[in-house]
C-alpha cells in the first residue's frame, strides 16, 4: 500500500499534518473524508502518482494529524482553518499553486481553500457533496432521516463523545465493512479508537454547523464563487440525487465552470470504484 510514498510531518503553525506524498509532476493535493484518513486514497493515488506529485495528508484532527484545542466558536476545526493547514503543506513542499481533489469532508475543505484562496487552485474536483451552507438551508425532514449524524455529532460537547468513547466500532464502520481493504479499515479503526480523534471529528460537525454554515451563507450572499475550473462527482448508490436532485445543478451557482457525473457506487467512490474515480481526476487535472 502506497509502495513509493514518502512519509512527513509537517508543522503549519496551528497543527501539525501528517502527510504522506510522492511523484514528480504537478502538484495534486487529496484531502479525505470522515471518519477515514488519508488512506482512502490508497487504490488510487499511486496511478495519480505517475503523473502528478500527490500529496494525501490526515486532516487536523484525523488520523495521525495532531488535534489542537477547539474554541466557542469551534473555528479550530472549521474548514477555514483546514484551508489553511493545506495552503501551509503545500507551500512547504514549494507549490504556490496546486490542484486539489477533497472526498466529504475533505471535500468541504477543498472547496473553502478554493473560495479563501483563489489564487492557489488551478482545479478543483469535489466528491459526493453539496456546500455545506446548501445542505443546512434545504434542511427538511429527509434530511434530518439520511443525514441524522450532522445534528448528533453536532450537539455540544462532551455528548456525542460520551456516548462514542465507550464503543466507538458500534457507530463508526458498523455497516459493510467488505467495502474497504482490510489494512486501510485497520488504519481507519485504529483511528477511531483514539477519544481524542472522536472528539476532534465531533468538533469538525460542531464547525460545519455554525462557523461553516455562516462563512457559505456570506459567500453566498456576496455573490463570492469559486474562480477555477470545478469537478463535481458524485454516488448514484448513496442519497445526494435523492435528497437535492442534480448537485450540478447547485455547484453551478457556486463556480461558473462545473462539469461532472455521477459514479455507479455508494459514498466511498475511491474505494468501491477506483477505476472510474481515477480516470475522471485523472482526465480533469491533465485537460
Amino acid at each position: 500500500m502506497f509502495e513509493g510514498f514518502n512519509v512527513i510531518e509537517i508543522d503549519t503553525g496551528e497543527a501539525r499534518i501528517h502527510v504522506r506524498y510522492g511523484g514528480t509532476g504537478p502538484p495534486l493535493l487529496l484531502l479525505h473524508g470522515h471518519p477515514q484518513t488519508h488512506v482512502m486514497w490508497h487504490k488510487i493515488a499511486p496511478d495519480l502518482m505517475q503523473d502528478f506529485t500527490v500529496v494525501a495528508p490526515d486532516l487536523r484532527g484525523y488520523g495521525d494529524s495532531s488535534k489542537p484545542p477547539t474554541t466557542s466558536t469551534h473555528e479550530p476545526y472549521s474548514k477555514r482553518a483546514v484551508a489553511r493547514d493545506h495552503v501551509a503543506v503545500m507551500q512547504h513542499f514549494g507549490f504556490q499553486h496546486f490542484n486539489v481533489a477533497g472526498h466529504d469532508r475533505g471535500a468541504y475543505g477543498a472547496y473553502r481553500l478554493a473560495l479563501d484562496s483563489p489564487q492557489c487552485v488551478d482545479r478543483l474536483a469535489i466528491l459526493d457533496i453539496i456546500p455545506a451552507g446548501e445542505a443546512w438551508r434545504r434542511a427538511d425532514y429527509r434530511f434530518m432521516l439520511a443525514w441524522w449524524h450532522w445534528a448528533f455529532l453536532a450537539q455540544p460537547a462532551p455528548l456525542a463523545e460520551n456516548l462514542l468513547t465507550p464503543n466507538p466500532e458500534a457507530y463508526y464502520f458498523r455497516h459493510n465493512r467488505d467495502k474497504f481493504a482490510p489494512e486501510a479499515l485497520a488504519a481507519y479503526l485504529r483511528a477511531i479508537h483514539d477519544p481524542d480523534t472522536i472528539h476532534a471529528m465531533c468538533e469538525d460537525y460542531r464547525a460545519n454547523a455554525t462557523f461553516d454554515y455562516e462563512l457559505d451563507e456570506a459567500d453566498r450572499l456576496a455573490g463570492r464563487k469559486i474562480q477555477c475550473p470545478v469537478l463535481v462527482l458524485w454516488a448514484r448508490q448513496d442519497d445526494l440525487e435523492e435528497l437535492y436532485g442534480n448537485p450540478l445543478a447547485i455547484w453551478r451557482e457556486w463556480a461558473d465552470e462545473v462539469q461532472g457525473w455521477g459514479l455507479d457506487c455508494g459514498h466511498y467512490m475511491a474505494e468501491e470504484a477506483p477505476e472510474a474515480t481515477y480516470s475522471a481526476l485523472h482526465t480533469f487535472f491533465t485537460a
